[in-house]
């Protein structure tokens, strides 16, 4: 073992040229400490020690740095077991870049070691090798998963396999279809028998997996943006008040329904849709048509009140004639038709029938009004067209019980004219001036 390595040399001699002047003396200094150092060089033995090299160039240069002498001192130590596992360390990481270079999916690298030392390209055989295996088996998985899905769940796991497949199937270089390496096959078998046209058949199959799982992906997106948009109307109409904001729900809700219904036939998520949009289209039909159904309602119910309202107000201020009443009836009539036109499944039906009997009863007592107006008119008629048949008689000097008698007729038909009709205040005049006659 030299007693002065190269690398502490090296360091003595930097600091060597740095302590000598350019001129003659110090170039003279400079050689002879650098001649010590090489001697030191030459020789072997034990390393020398910080006492040494200080003792070797401080009586040539008094001025030579300490710190650089205990760093050459260090540098010229053995190295003992870190350095040479330092020393393994380099040599194995060296080996392993030149292991890494030779197995590299190059033929021109590989073929030369192959007929050399095949052994070295024992990894990339045993890489190769797993990779065929893996992307056959993730292959076939990934084509049950994504073609014959049952769920989302297979689109997902599929979606995994696919993406594992493919990382395999980059692993097998080209040159390595149809190449069956002697070494490798003779200590661990091979099957491989995957062809150049197979190869392009598997990398299709995946690439049809991938554009079935994009599309699948889509669709389910689709899918759960039209299941959101449909809660979120219904949840909206039951808190909506009825009018604008009901029917804005109902248009959000039918949204919701055409999106459902856009999602790709081809698609698992449309298989998915089908039923559930039989389902949202049943309660749409059932919530739609009890909102029309209140509105139709309404409508019939509010035209109801208007024909009530013009009856009401035609009824005031009586007594009418029996055509007036007759009016009058008619609207009663009119209103009690529109109620009737409710049918009974529609959430107002109740309303209706109870408005239905209040003006039943309206339309009654207004009939009965006409009939009694009427009566009344005719027996002041009666009573009227018998006042000149008691004039003859009294002109023709009668006997006073026959005049009596036909004046009692005319009372009679007087007093069948009813309160409250029109001919009630004429026929009272007359039947004070007939009771007068009769006295």
């Amino acid at each position: 073992m030299s007693r002065l390595n190269n690398r502490a040399f090296e360091i003595l001699r930097v600091e060597v040229f740095k302590c000598s002047g350019n001129d003659i003396a110090g170039k003279v200094q400079r050689d002879i400490a650098l001649k010590r150092l090489e001697k030191l060089r030459m020789q072997n033995g034990s390393p020398a020690t910080f006492a040494e090299l200080r003792q070797t160039v401080s009586d040539i240069l008094p001025n030579f740095n300490e710190k650089v002498l205990k760093e050459a001192a260090n540098a010229n130590k053995p190295k003992g077991m870190f350095g040479l596992l330092m020393f393994a360390t380099a040599s194995v990481a060296a080996a392993a870049g030149f292991i890494w270079v030779a197995n590299l999916p190059f033929p021109m690298i590989r073929k030369p070691v192959a007929s050399v030392a095949p052994l070295i390209l024992l990894p990339s055989y045993i890489k190769m090798d797993n990779d065929y295996r893996q992307a056959i088996s993730l292959v076939e998985q990934a084509d049950q998963l994504v073609n014959k899905a049952s769920g989302p769940a297979d689109i997902n796991l599929g979606a995994e396999k696919v993406t594992k497949a493919q990382k395999h199937l980059n692993g097998l270089p080209v040159w390595f279809l149809g190449y069956e390496p002697k070494f490798y096959c003779s200590f661990f078998g091979c099957s491989w028998k995957f062809t150049y046209d197979e190869f392009e058949i598997a990398r299709k199959q995946i690439g049809r997996m991938e554009a079935t799982i994009f599309q699948e992906k889509n669709a389910q997106t689709l899918l759960s943006q039209a299941e959101e948009g449909l809660n979120a109307a219904k949840q909206q109409y039951q808190q909506a008040k009825p009018g604008a904001d009901q029917q804005k729900a109902i248009a959000a809700w039918q949204v919701s329904i055409d999106q459902m219904g856009e999602i790709p036939e081809s698609t698992l998520a449309n298989l998915m849709a089908r039923k559930k949009l039989q389902a949202a289209q049943r309660d749409f039909a059932e919530v739609v048509g009890d909102t029309d159904g209140r509105q139709r309602t309404n409508t019939l119910i509010e035209a109801a009140k208007t024909f009530a309202m013009a009856a009401a107000e035609s009824s005031q201020n009586p007594p009418h004639s029996a055509d007036e009443w007759g009016q009058i009836a008619d609207l009663w009539e009119q209103a009690i038709n529109q109620l009737k036109l409710v049918p009974l499944q529609d959430s107002g039906y109740t309303d209706a029938v109870s408005k239905i009997a209040q003006y039943q009863k309206n339309l009654g007592i207004v009939t009965t009004r006409q009939k009694a107006e009427q009566e009344s008119v005719e027996a002041l008629q009666q009573a009227k067209r018998q006042i000149p048949n008691l004039q003859r008689l009294a002109n023709a000097e009668t006997e006073s019980g026959a005049i009596a008698g036909q004046i009692q007729e005319i009372i009679t038909d007087l007093e069948n004219v009813k309160t409250g009709t029109t001919a009630y205040s004429e026929a009272q005049d007359l039947l004070k001036f007939a009771r007068a006659k009769l006295k």
